[in-house]
């Protein structure tokens, strides 16, 4: 049987902001990209994340992302090489110790936001996060977006790229993300995501232009903060298996 992963965003609460149903994910993904803390999370909100991750048997990556908490880790900031190299290592530590203490491991990473943009066509800033995995983390595979600077970046660095797809995100011709400052960027229909996921997991993907563009993933994003993500997840993953594909972790 084929088999897929479904990854999601999650452990972006902070404080007294609730945001996202983690546990409720957790029922249909197989990877979670737990928050660092600077983008979204704080300790004691993240450490409850890792716990309900490991009780339901999901692994966890790390989702580290810009020093960014107002902008929700989705503004580019043009960051020096070598902060964000430092910045990306502190991120991972600080997950990989709470997982620890929540008795989970991380076992992947996946930027966040504008820095995981960013990075598909800025050489100087993915070769940075590429140094920052090698440094502290080398056996951790690396999510990534198909020929993009980063997955260039890190398989010289001699890391483990894994290509991802994104199930509620509209494709432009290049095969690349939609910007979410341009309309029609994120998917909300049901029915729609659905056709869209069914195409993936048959290689290719049609963009906002009406045109088909191949793209072969290994994992497939559910964003744990779209409005109705934990309905749209289930039945994400109903179509997947109904597909006969199994889902699990590539990591």
């Amino acid at each position: 049987m084929a088999t897929i992963d479904l990854n999601s965003d999650v452990g972006e609460s902070y404080g007294n902001w609730t945001f996202g149903d983690d546990a409720a994910i957790f029922e249909s993904v197989s990877s979670a990209n737990v928050a660092c803390g600077f983008h979204a999370g704080d300790p004691r909100g993240i450490r409850a994340t890792l716990e309900a991750a490991a009780s339901a048997g999901v692994v966890v990556g790390a989702h580290p992302a810009y020093r960014d908490l107002a902008g929700f880790g989705r503004r580019f900031i043009d960051v020096a090489p070598d902060e964000l190299t430092d910045e990306v290592i502190y991120q991972i530590g600080a997950l990989q110790g709470l997982a620890r203490a929540a008795g989970t491991e991380v076992r992947y990473v996946k930027p966040h936001g504008g820095l995981y943009n960013a990075i598909v066509h800025h050489e100087a800033q993915a070769k940075a996060v590429a140094k920052a995995v090698a440094e502290v983390a080398p056996h951790l595979p690396l999510l990534v977006l198909p020929n993009s600077e980063i997955q260039r970046a890190a398989e010289a660095a001699g890391l483990r790229t894994v290509v991802e797809a994104f199930a509620d995100r509209a494709y432009t011709p290049e095969g690349t993300l939609v910007s979410r400052r341009e309309p029609g960027s994120v998917l909300h229909d049901l029915d729609e995501i659905v056709e869209h996921v069914l195409r993936l997991l048959d290689g290719k993907v049609r963009a906002i232009d009406g045109t088909h563009v191949a793209v072969t993933a290994d994992s497939i994003c559910v964003h744990g903060d779209t409005p109705g993500a934990v309905a749209m997840a289930a039945r994400i993953r109903a179509s997947i298996t109904d597909a006969g594909f199994d889902i699990a972790s590539f990591a």
